[in-house]
């Protein structure tokens, strides 16, 4: 039978779009990527295969998970299975840097970024910073290793210490700090290649901004009490160009990180491929990104089981 296939390496944050899935009454199944068996002469089944490969696999013992995903991903695609999020976006997701080069060739303001790998080199371009900056690994989700460093001295100490974790590419990212005026991000979510809502998320207890209810992060802000994640009304530029981005790079699934400094300018800092929604904040606003996401799947999966006719 002819269904949706999610390869995913995290139960955690699978079972929820599952229960979409099934509350939709769309037959599914979960690939956990975590260890396989690809015989490559064989035949991929039928429907339609949604990649949410995370790059903090490794946080979870799964290192090899993404190198297997794109493996799989390879095979699928090669039988021309549908594939969502396949393996342009497993790119982008795995690496910051590429993301970095997709959101400037749409226009998209990056903060200034030096990659570095080695330690002699990481210290060599943090003395390149005139002012604060932070720290954040290539291949990183959660929020993993980002640090606030005011100058190379600091980050030196840090580097020497027993809190550093080196990042699993050996690629560490150095990228001056924006100063908002107020402790908020916004995090621009889009389901079937179009933006849904904006997220407002509280920087005051640290870079760790994962929105998935299984990650545990705190409910409310340290400043005002409310809730750490707001779904906002809020007008942003570059809509167009973000969806344009998406669709060059063939993600119909995403999260957009964006900040504002004290002068207004907006910078992009991070696309989240294999995106989490919080329940709490959907719920408060009457909207829900799994149902969508669903939709958007189950409709992918009619048009696999309803081929259009050869008019060759």
């Amino acid at each position: 039978m002819s269904k949706i296939h999610v390869l995913h390496e995290n139960d955690e944050w699978f079972a929820p779009l599952a229960g979409a899935l099934r509350a939709a009454n769309l037959p599914c199944e979960g690939w956990h990527m975590a260890e396989g068996r690809l015989d490559l002469q064989e035949t991929p089944p039928g429907g339609v295969f949604f990649s949410r490969m995370s790059a903090s696999a490794h946080t979870r013992g799964h290192t090899h998970s993404p190198d297997y995903t794109a493996a799989v991903l390879a095979w699928l695609e090669r039988h021309r299975r549908r594939v969502i999020n396949g393996s342009t976006a497993l790119r982008l997701e795995m690496s910051k840097v590429a993301q970095y080069m997709a959101l400037e060739e749409f226009g998209f303001l990056v903060p200034h970024t030096v990659a570095a790998c080695g330690r002699g080199r990481i210290l060599a371009a943090a003395k390149t910073f005139s002012g604060p900056f932070i720290i954040k690994h290539n291949r990183s989700g959660k929020g993993l290793g980002v640090r606030l460093f005011q100058s190379a001295a600091a980050l030196q100490a840090h580097l020497d210490s027993d809190e550093y974790t080196p990042p699993v590419d050996g690629i560490l990212l150095l990228q001056a700090y924006i100063q908002a005026p107020q402790p908020f991000i916004t995090r621009l979510e889009f389901v079937a290649g179009r933006f849904l809502y904006a997220l407002r998320a509280d920087t005051s207890n640290g870079f760790a901004l994962c929105p998935a209810d299984g990650c545990g992060i705190g409910e409310r802000c340290a400043l005002d009490g409310q809730a750490k994640f707001v779904i906002v009304e809020e007008a942003f530029p570059g809509r167009e160009r973000y969806e344009a981005m998406l669709k060059a790079h063939d993600v119909s699934v995403a999260g957009i990180e964006i900040i504002r400094d004290t002068r207004g300018t907006v910078y992009t800092y991070d696309i989240n491929i294999n995106t989490n929604y919080n329940s709490a904040a959907e719920a408060e606003a009457g909207i829900s990104a799994l149902s969508a996401l669903a939709v958007f799947l189950g409709g992918e999966l009619k048009k696999t089981r309803c081929p259009r006719p050869n008019n060759s």
